[in-house]
């Protein structure tokens, strides 16, 4: 069996093939296959099983060299011991975004989790501390979404809640006031599109970055609708929310329930309605954990060490 392997360009194919071809030759010995490096692609030759294993191989080094800008021999070491079955179900979570400077994939079973909670659910509430990519996977898939046409529409959407400060204590007009609410979402969105990409999509009214409270009265079909903070919702906003939810569309709720900026005694409308919802059929529902913090290592430790805190008042 022979098998031709396309390579997007001649960029990268150095960290690619490694210093010498040294990862290639480490896929052959490994898999007693012959791989010919041509101008633009790969040919690979030998037994049918092990040509569509290591055709499998080349794409995970492919995906992590774009993900991770490196590839090193134990990285491909890994991919080799790894079990096949194990390596196409990460796979199959890797989600397709408009840049192709990288590929985005999840990096805990919580995230794998959630992705596959969101693609099943036409609702899905997700709730977790800070970092562990709520926001940035449920952007991702919504891009995704877009890109292959199964939606029209994408919608972000923040509730404008003060943390400690007031919106009226802030200079410039309206959109100057709410701007640095909704700065997580465009972070996002521009980590996964061309600038200039998204500021068409926006002008068409493809991609809307709104406060919550635009949504008041909408009905959005064929749209993924994604309500970020949702935690600082009160029960009347989070009815409004829930309702806009069209023909064709899904909606993803996420929030962080140990910093709820409501007034005190004002109970979270995203609480009431996981308490409410969570057990009818087509409304998925992930909790992440600190094991899914996935930004710097000490955010980790400083999520731990305020639980230890909190947890520590209510004992007393």
């Amino acid at each position: 069996m022979e098998v031709t392997v396309q390579l997007d360009s001649d960029r990268g194919q150095l960290e690619l093939f490694g210093p010498s071809d040294s990862h290639l030759r480490l896929v052959r010995k490994s898999l007693g296959v012959q791989i010919t490096g041509r101008k633009d692609c790969l040919i690979i030759s030998g037994a049918d099983k092990n040509v569509n294993r290591a055709v499998e191989i080349i794409d995970r080094m492919h995906k992590h060299l774009i993900k991770r800008g490196s590839l090193t021999s134990s990285d491909v070491t890994t991919f080799l011991n790894e079990r096949k079955s194990a390596s196409l179900r990460q796979d199959k979570q890797a989600i397709t975004i408009y840049s192709q400077k990288k590929v985005i994939e999840p990096s805990t079973r919580g995230q794998q989790k959630y992705i596959e909670t969101m693609i099943s659910n036409d609702l899905t509430f997700c709730v977790g501390p800070a970092g562990t990519g709520k926001t940035y996977l449920a952007v991702a898939v919504a891009v995704s979404s877009l890109k292959k046409k199964q939606i029209r529409k994408i919608v972000l959407a923040r509730p404008a809640v003060e943390a400690g400060e007031k919106l009226g204590f802030l200079p410039g007009d309206i959109q100057a006031k709410v701007n640095p609410y909704l700065r997580p979402l465009f972070d996002a969105l521009e980590d996964m599109m061309d600038f200039a990409q998204v500021r068409k999509f926006m002008e068409l009214d493809v991609i809307e970055i709104i406060p919550l409270a635009f949504m008041r009265g909408r009905t959005l079909n064929e749209a993924i609708v994604i309500c970020d903070e949702a935690q600082n919702t009160s029960s009347r906003q989070m009815l409004m929310v829930l309702t806009r939810l069209g023909h064709g569309s899904k909606m993803i709720i996420n929030g962080d329930i140990t910093q709820i900026d409501l007034n005190p005694g004002q109970k979270s409308g995203m609480i009431e309605a996981i308490e409410r919802l969570r057990r009818i059929k087509g409304i998925g529902y992930v909790e992440l954990t600190q094991r899914d913090i996935v930004r710097h290592r000490l955010v980790q430790n400083i999520v731990r060490a305020y639980k230890r805190k909190v947890e520590g008042e209510k004992i007393q």
